[in-house]
């Protein structure tokens, strides 16, 4: 009978805890994209900095990707971000070597986290033309 009570016991801890902490982690709220830049690096491939704004809070809850996203919605590119960024925000990382259809002219770029997943605000981004050229977009 004790072993039971201890059992019942745990359980419901367990869960007071869970009730409490949950809103803890889903605080830091969704990544955003907030800028990006894309640069033509040959002739179907490009590369693009990204830039993610998300309250990290720690390992439990942090931006861990950002994907570059077709017109029709496929992936095309994607970067894993492997660690929290709680004192760096926001913060920009690359990714070289999206090889881009010549006949898809725009993306969209769309980060995140380990709790939300995805849904934070997303930007749109013109790619560049011409071999070397740069464009840049912010929110």
């Amino acid at each position: 009978m004790q072993s039971r009570t201890v059992s019942t016991l745990s359980t419901g801890l367990v869960l007071i805890c869970g009730a409490l902490l949950f809103p803890v982690l889903a605080n830091a709220g969704e990544a955003d994209v907030v800028a990006a830049k894309a640069t033509k690096t040959g002739e179907s491939t490009y590369r693009f900095d990204v830039t993610v704004a998300h309250e990290d809070t720690g390992w439990d809850h942090y931006a861990n990707v950002w994907r570059v996203i077709g017109p029709d919605g496929a992936i095309i590119g994607e970067r894993a971000l492997a660690h929290p960024h709680v004192n760096e925000q926001p913060f920009t990382r690359s990714l070289s070597g999206v090889s881009i259809p010549t006949d898809i002219t725009g993306v969209t770029l769309r980060a995140g986290d380990l709790v939300h997943e995805f849904g934070g605000a997303e930007l749109f981004l013109e790619l560049p033309a011409e071999v070397g050229q740069t464009v840049t977009v912010s929110d």
